[in-house]
């Protein structure tokens, strides 16, 4: 068997037709769970997807202290990434991001991919405490910071503007070809 990867996704990805438009293939081998990651902000760049940076590149970038909800990023942890599907996700995300190690806590059991009903995403509620921390890929900012927009990035927004484009087919669907672009760029943004 396969050595696999476990990634936190943050942006686009917690939409599981996102996620399988990127790798290509059902996901049916995949297992999920909704989870925080602490010390980082979500960011708006400028497109439909976000970016998380450090607690203190965010704090820079606001130039004031953060609350405790805007330095915790509500995502979704991914287990049994093949490498191959690592692969498609580097490509996607770029030369902008660089995928690093992180700590993150799972907020309830993990359940396969395919029985997602619309989204993967953490509820937003008061954060609960938090255990049983476990390391995980994800893909942190690595262009300038003042490429970005000092203004958290929101999933239900993303659900409610912009998740058309990236899902189905359609004459109007301007964003679904830009996974076969990046592709084709081979990760080179």
């Amino acid at each position: 068997m396969s050595a696999t990867t476990s990634a936190f996704f943050y942006g686009i990805f917690l939409h599981p037709e996102v996620l399988r438009r990127v790798i290509g293939n059902t996901g049916d081998h995949l297992q999920v769970s909704p989870a925080i990651l602490l010390d980082f902000a979500r960011y708006h760049q400028g497109c439909d997807y976000p970016a998380i940076v450090p607690y203190e590149s965010a704090q820079s970038l606001f130039q004031r202290d953060l609350t405790r909800d805007e330095i915790s990023v509500r995502g979704t942890v991914v287990s049994g990434l093949t490498a191959e599907d690592i692969r498609l996700v580097d490509i996607f995300e770029g030369d902008e991001y660089a995928r690093k190690t992180v700590s993150v806590s799972p907020l309830s059991s993990f359940t396969p991919l395919l029985d997602s009903v619309q989204t993967i995403v953490a509820p937003e509620s008061s954060i609960p405490e938090l255990k049983d921390f476990i390391q995980v890929q994800t893909y942190v900012w690595g262009d300038h910071i003042d490429r970005l927009i000092p203004e958290i990035w929101s999933f239900d927004i993303f659900v409610r503007e912009k998740l058309w484009r990236w899902v189905g087919r359609s004459s109007d669907n301007s964003d679904y070809p830009l996974v076969d672009e990046r592709r084709a760029m081979d990760g080179r943004v």
